[in-house]
């Protein structure tokens, strides 16, 4: 019996676990474009999850802000690399999440974000008091614990997917100048190759003065 309220009880928790709706995406963002994403908070009191990281382009840096369904300005940022931010919505409706490469002419932005929204429901106390409510409640403790630390585990494998995709940015750009270096420097010494053989050609070649006696 204390076994099936046990098991009854698990369920019960991983129910109670916050709901989220979540949206991850990766777009790319042209130079001098504004670009905005939105979801929906249900009711007040809603926690929104947001976090966006510049995989590549330029300097890894893009202007973003947040606002509320008044169209207020409640987050904001200017050349940030990346973020990760947990806000509460205190008005009902939709908020909108935008990027803007203004400061970039010809360089595209790829931006990978996630917005998730989450309700966190109250714990409500277990139903019989003495030995099974202790259990229940270290139950409840390692389900939300376990939560956490999966959160935890997701946003180090964001943070290390985004070095990996900075760092072979970095090295495509790398290969690129050093590829121009190298065709610019060989036409470099093609020329002067050229242009030393027509000066020796033209000083041995060329006639000077004559003089009859």
């Amino acid at each position: 019996m204390i076994l099936l309220l046990l098991l009854c009880n698990c369920f019960l928790f991983l129910s109670l676990l916050p709901s989220a709706r979540s949206s991850a995406l990766t777009t790319a963002i042209a130079a001098n474009e504004r670009l905005c994403f939105y979801v929906d908070a249900d009711k007040a009191g809603e926690k929104i999850g947001f976090y966006f990281a510049v995989q590549s382009g330029g300097s890894f840096d893009i202007d973003f802000d947040v606002k509320d369904p008044n169209e207020k300005v409640i987050l904001d940022g200017k050349s940030e690399r990346q973020g990760d931010y947990v806000l509460t919505a205190n008005t009902v409706g939709e908020y909108s999440f935008c990027f803007e490469n203004d400061m970039s002419t010809l360089t595209v932005k790829l931006v990978d974000f996630d917005i998730m929204v989450e309700s966190e429901p109250r714990r409500e106390a277990p139903a019989k008091p003495g030995q099974v409510a202790d259990h229940t409640s270290a139950l409840e403790e390692s389900t939300f614990r376990l939560n956490s630390l999966l959160l935890n585990i997701k946003r180090t494998q964001k943070y290390f997917h985004t070095r990996e995709n900075r760092g072979f940015s970095l090295v495509r750009s790398t290969q690129n100048r050093l590829f121009w270096y190298m065709v610019l420097e060989s036409l470099g010494i093609v020329g002067m190759a050229v242009l030393q053989v027509y000066i020796l050609q033209t000083f041995f070649t060329k006639t000077g003065r004559r003089y009859k006696v």
